[in-house]
């Protein structure tokens, strides 16, 4: 069946390569998350194939596993890659950065909250390039008991988010607080739609609630506003967005269910199911969404058809 797969693929491939337009890639992992990094990608930003796995064995932190691998492309064609490492525990997130994502630098463990001893988690780091400065930024969520208020959350269930900033992935900024919005938060994302006009997409992690949200800002650092009512179902999260056709597509984790959904917006009011519309791989879960070349693509299809010969 392996085989079948791949011979499906290669056409789909070399189809493109006469226009050489770039492609999406989809970063993925698989539980219990011991593997690494899997991937999948698309032409058209609604139907994936998969590219299997493992294309990088985590070796950061003290649990070795990659959770929600968050991945950015940058002006020189190099991905910047950084992931969850520790379910619970460590303070800080795994980082390398590779050209054709088969050959990676060596991974670094970033402690970005060992001045909070008390710190119970560090989860999903996102990237987001901030074009006007030059710099990306990384959020993630933490929780520090009794550092906020909280609801029927336990203490150590009460997250926050946090950021840093970085030009070269070497140096950091001092961890700053990026969004406490009156209650537990996790797994945001940052979109910019134009020049000071931000959107940040959230998960309410409360116990009623457990769905995705939306709030509006005029800077990648907020403050973001305005929050809206949920826009997904109960147990839903890991979001990420591409934007197709001057539409953008907001895929989620709909956990409680065990399978994907995304909706489709142009305004980040009015939200369209479009469940019924995208396919991803069996066993996809939380990643962010880039674009590849066809030259990568093609690397990455031979040393998936190598390993399954």
């Amino acid at each position: 069946m392996k085989k079948l797969l791949l011979l499906i693929f290669l056409p789909i491939v070399f189809s493109c390569a006469s226009n050489k337009k770039d492609l999406y890639i989809f970063t993925s992992f698989r539980e219990p998350a011991t593997d690494g990094l899997y991937l999948a990608y698309s032409e058209d930003g609604y139907h994936w194939q998969d590219l299997m796995g493992s294309y990088l064995k985590p070796k950061a932190g003290a649990s070795k596993i990659m959770r929600d691998p968050s991945i950015v492309r940058d002006k020189d064609d190099t991905y910047h890659m950084v992931w969850t490492t520790d379910w619970k525990g460590g303070n800080g997130f795994g980082y390398a950065n590779s050209k054709d994502l088969i050959n990676w630098s060596e991974q670094k463990y970033i402690p970005v909250m060992a001045h909070e001893p008390e710190v119970v988690n560090i989860w999903a780091p996102e990237i987001f390039y901030d074009d006007e400065e030059d710099r990306y930024i990384i959020i993630w969520a933490s929780t520090i008991p009794f550092r906020f208020e909280k609801g029927i959350e336990e203490e150590k269930n009460n997250h926050r988010m946090y950021y840093v900033t970085t030009k070269d992935f070497k140096t950091f900024s001092e961890t700053k607080l990026f969004l406490d919005p009156g209650f537990s938060v996790i797994d945001c994302v940052i979109v910019k739609r134009a020049k000071n006009d931000y959107v940040l997409i959230i998960k309410d992690n409360t116990r009623p609630m457990r769905n995705l949200k939306v709030g509006f800002g005029k800077s990648p650092l907020g403050p973001f506003e305005n929050i809206s009512d949920p826009y997904t179902g109960f147990k839903s999260e890991g979001p990420t967005v591409l934007k197709v056709d001057g539409k953008y597509l907001i895929y989620y984790d709909n956990y409680g269910e065990k399978d994907y959904k995304a909706v489709r917006t142009s305004d980040f009011i009015n939200f369209e199911d479009i469940s019924d519309e995208i396919k991803l791989p069996e066993g996809h879960k939380h990643g962010t969404i880039s674009t590849i070349s066809i030259d990568v693509l093609k690397g990455l299809i031979k040393k998936m058809k190598e390993e399954n010969e």
